[in-house]
């Protein structure tokens, strides 16, 4: 047998094989509550085979919503988180919920309150003014942490992972270009990473000995004045200190270099097709002036397994700690060569959008490919509508314009151009 299809011992749970389903947004919490479509889908993906699927973004409070489609830890939430883990559990998988805090990536009328930061400033990618969180409020989100860990015990989850990486609060932090402060959380490193640190030692606390815990990280932020490579290696440092379980080995700012993230092209046609005028009128208006799109979101040319190169000097630094690869996950043949570069376990997404029955159909066929485009049409309609592939827009009979047909067309012909070029 694969060692893609052995069980892993992640903290105190076993899973059943080595795939996880990435925590990507699926935007299937309307008015922040769980849904038909949100228990559909992890139920789908769990009954295809995965070892643990991961519920996208829970706001540890309402100021760290960015948008009306994601969870945040109130009581009115547990009934429904509770059906559909005890249905997760039912197919033979493992429950995760990725607990965060999006920061300054909000707006006032989503988080009813004017967002917050690390520091003062202007957020132009929401836009939105944010103020400096004060120091009595950094000690009560830690704590606030610590809580949402009791709420997914409560609800059935057997792993909470922490968000601290893509330019969200905790990354807003550890980040030079988005902390100015001058007191006990800014300045030199060890500044940086205290409210990292100090939301780590909460959350261990919380977790106790029956509750996995993994974390996020970026290695790097890819932007101009942001944590370089070697400045990540040591963030992941900080966090193994923490006998966490897993450390998740991504990259990338939302606001700056979100491509780096997902790999490839953002389909700016889709994405202004689809985005709200009343939440992003300036941005929707910016992106249908010709050429401005691939400047707010540059290309990253598509390549299976993006990150691999990163990953494996992350590997070289950290001993103590299982490191988790994601990112550019294609077929069977992928999965098996993150084995053999000494990876434990990975976590897919794109795959699983199209073809939730993805691990399944490898363990059938160990080269099995799911035939993902990567035209990131997903990607372009998940921040307004919901995250689905083209395919199965159609497949449901829903519209599909022309013009987007023909950007997906454009953009799946780039990207396998792109993986041909870098075999």
């Amino acid at each position: 047998m694969s060692k893609l299809f052995t069980p892993y011992q992640l903290g105190p749970i076993t899973l059943r094989n080595r795939f996880i389903r990435s925590a990507a947004f699926e935007n299937m919490c309307r008015g922040n509550m769980p849904t038909d479509d949100l228990y559909n889908y992890h139920v789908s993906v769990s009954h295809g085979g995965v070892g643990m699927t991961t519920v996208a973004y829970c706001a540890v409070d309402m100021s760290g919503v960015s948008f009306d489609g994601q969870l945040y830890v109130r009581s009115e939430a547990l009934p429904g988180l509770k059906r559909l883990t005890d249905a997760i559990h039912k197919e033979g998988a493992k429950a995760s919920i990725q607990l965060g805090h999006c920061g300054n990536m909000t707006h006032f009328y989503t988080c009813h309150c004017l967002p917050v930061s690390a520091s003062n400033g202007l957020n132009l990618y929401s836009p939105t003014i944010h103020r400096r969180l004060k120091v009595k409020e950094i000690k009560q989100l830690v704590k606030k942490f610590g809580e949402a860990v009791d709420f997914c015990r409560e609800a059935g989850f057997d792993c909470v992972e922490i968000h601290a990486g893509h330019a969200y609060l905790i990354s807003q932090f550890i980040s030079p270009r988005t902390n100015h402060r001058h007191d006990e959380y800014g300045g030199s490193f060890e500044n940086r990473v205290r409210f990292l640190n100090e939301v780590l030692d909460e959350v261990m606390l919380h977790a106790g000995d029956d509750m996995a815990v993994v974390v996020k990280t970026n290695m790097w932020d890819d932007c101009r004045r942001g944590s370089d490579i070697e400045e990540g290696i040591r963030v992941a440092k900080e966090i193994a200190k923490h006998k966490v379980h897993g450390i998740i080995l991504s990259g990338g700012t939302v606001s700056a270099s979100p491509m780096t993230i997902l790999g490839g092209a953002m389909p700016i046609k889709t994405l202004a097709h689809y985005m709200p005028m009343r939440s992003f009128w300036w941005l929707k208006a910016a992106l249908h002036l010709p050429g401005v799109g691939p400047i707010m979101m540059p290309t990253q040319p598509f390549r299976e397994l993006y990150f691999m190169d990163k990953a494996k000097r992350f590997q070289e630094e950290i001993k103590d700690v299982p490191l988790i690869y994601v990112g550019g996950v294609q077929s069977g043949d992928n999965c098996e060569q993150i084995m053999q570069e000494g990876f434990d376990l990975f976590q897919i997404a794109h795959v699983l959008i199209k073809d939730p029955d993805f691990v399944n159909h490898v363990q059938a066929d160990p080269h099995y490919h799911a035939g993902c485009g990567r035209s990131n049409y997903c990607v372009g309609r998940m921040y307004t509508l919901d995250m689905k592939c083209h395919e199965c827009v159609l497949r449901d009979g829903e519209e599909l314009p022309e013009n987007l047909r023909k950007e997906i067309n454009k953009l799946e012909a780039e990207a396998k151009k792109s993986i041909e070029k870098n075999k």
